[in-house]
């Protein structure tokens, strides 16, 4: 079958569906109109058929008359998902729904693959999945999630230049692999004859351009991290990354709390919502409490940086955590809170004062330099954003790295490594900055009401079909 190259049409179905809401039944309008979409169900009545077709905005029905419409036969014989353009006037059927009654029409192209049951769409996981395009058709939930991340993506990004940030870009292919604590994707560039990785996060580069005299900057980008895929993990995603200079982490948090609000009021109308059945609110301000605080709390007894880390580590192992030898007092607090806290965080909230073992880019706490002036916010029992006051000394910054690099070179894959270019940065100067990183995923994800972050990415990563 030879298809058009091109339709013409003018006309869309929820547009329709508004302008002519008026049409009492059994009245049509005189009015004729181009329509395209997806034939999403068939049904014959003798000389009569209809026809429920599916654009990008909603469905509308197809009246076709043997008497009327050229080609009924073959209109007849279309397959569901079968793309078709029609010319015809706008009525609405003696039984009350709104249609357009098929002049002419023409097939634009052939489904060849079933579109799932009518009421349940695709329920085939995998399916729906690796083959997202049929899935966006056959479920109605899919499509609406994935137009919320739009939504969601321009209101953060239509905040942070009223906030006076300017948008960057910079490299996703890096020559170290640094910016963030995690396992790399590595791959090679033939012409320069070297390992390149994917970038883990754009922060050095981004401080760079604040070193270079931008004083607000943003990006939002893919990120890629190499480890395991569950439903809050893939191991690409979507980052918003910013740094002002002259703030400091209160401000940053101040900036975070009113950006998250602001665009769940933009993108829901409102600061309140619920989360799988359950009331949710972003109203500001968020509450701001230490990692030791909510760590004693959650263990029974009052816990720090400074506790013994052979407590520390003993609470861990109550808590099935295994110890790494490498760990200290530092590294134990941390994931002593992501043990025994983390997952009772239900409303947004700030977790400050973040030991400077986990912390190899804050700034030291300026009244206890055993912590940095580092925040992470977290919202349904996950973390939502993670932001500081930069480290902007250059000798305290290449101490740091120094550390990494001994914990990478004891077997931690997502130690960091020494980045000389970013150090010599600093020594040109960094002004005091605060930076921020939201993952824009796991955003969609409370705002969508999803909990698998697979639902709010057009095309998760999957295991390749072999064979």
């Amino acid at each position: 079958m030879t298809t058009p190259y091109s339709f013409a049409h003018n006309a869309y179905a929820g547009d329709l569906q508004r302008t002519w809401d008026h049409l009492i039944d059994g009245e049509e309008s005189g009015v004729t109109v181009h329509v395209a979409g997806r034939v999403m169900l068939l049904r014959t009545q003798g000389k009569l058929a209809f026809a429920t077709m599916r654009d990008s905005t909603g469905e509308i029905q197809l009246f076709a008359l043997a008497a009327l419409t050229e080609g009924f036969d073959d209109f007849v014989r279309l397959h569901l998902g079968d793309w078709v353009g029609v010319a015809g006037e706008i009525v609405r059927t003696k039984r009350g729904e709104l249609s357009v009654k098929v002049g002419s029409w023409t097939t634009l192209a052939v489904a060849q693959h079933n579109f799932g049951d009518k009421w349940a769409g695709i329920a085939d996981f995998d399916l729906r999945y690796r083959h997202r395009e049929a899935d966006l058709w056959a479920n109605e939930k899919s499509r609406t999630t994935l137009a919320r991340r739009s939504e969601v993506v321009r209101a953060v990004r239509e905040r942070c230049w009223a906030a006076n940030f300017m948008e960057v870009e910079t490299p996703i292919l890096n020559p170290i692999a640094t910016g963030a604590s995690a396992r790399p994707f590595v791959t090679f560039h033939n012409a320069l004859d070297s390992e390149f990785y994917l970038r883990i996060a754009p922060e050095l580069w981004l401080k760079r351009l604040v070193v270079g005299g931008f004083e607000r900057v943003f990006e939002l980008g893919r990120v890629f991290r190499n480890e395991g895929v569950s439903p809050r993990h893939n191991p690409e995603f979507t980052m918003l990354e910013l740094y002002a200079a002259y703030w400091d982490f209160d401000d940053m948090m101040s900036f975070t709390e009113e950006l998250v609000a602001g665009v769940a009021a933009d993108v829901l109308g409102s600061t309140e919502t619920t989360y799988q059945g359950r009331a949710l609110s972003f109203a500001t301000p968020w509450p701001r409490r230490t990692m030791a605080e909510l760590a004693s709390e959650a263990v029974g007894e009052e816990v720090s940086v400074r506790t013994p880390r052979a407590r520390l580590a003993e609470l861990l192992v109550e808590r099935d955590v295994e110890v790494a030898d490498a760990w200290g007092a530092g590294r134990c607090l941390a994931e002593l809170f992501e043990a025994s806290a983390e997952s009772t965080l239900w409303d947004p909230i700030f977790v400050t004062e973040h030991p400077v073992e986990v912390s190899p880019l804050a700034r030291r706490h300026r009244r206890d330099p055993e912590l940095t002036e580092r925040f992470e916010s977290y919202a349904v029992g996950r973390e939502l954003s993670n932001g500081f006051s930069e480290l902007n000394d250059p000798v305290d910054q290449r101490s740091r790295f120094e550390e990494q690099a001994r914990l990478a070179a004891a077997g931690d894959d997502e130690a960091m490594r020494i980045d000389e270019d970013y150090v010599r940065a600093l020594e040109w100067g960094l002004p005091p900055t605060a930076g921020l990183g939201v993952g824009i995923d796991r955003l969609v994800m409370l705002l969508a009401d999803e909990s698998n972050i697979r639902e709010v990415i057009a095309f998760p990563t999957l295991k390749p079909l072999r064979g």
